[in-house]
């Protein structure tokens, strides 16, 4: 006898994986709380984490 595969619909998981919002740059930016400081231009430093694929950027104040 030939091995039965079951057959199921992809749940909404399954079809989404590859077309994320972050894959087209809609991040979903939070602060990290650790407090960075430039010491080359002597100030602090903001830096922002993705909440959904951990991307991270800076932006000086």
């Amino acid at each position: 006898m030939a091995d039965i595969i079951p057959f199921r619909k992809p749940n909404k998981e399954q079809k989404s994986q590859g077309k994320t919002l972050c894959a087209h740059d809609f991040h979903k930016w939070l602060v990290v709380t650790d407090s960075d400081f430039d010491s080359k231009k002597g100030r602090l430093v903001t830096r922002y984490r993705c909440a959904r694929c951990k991307r991270e950027k800076n932006k000086a104040l």
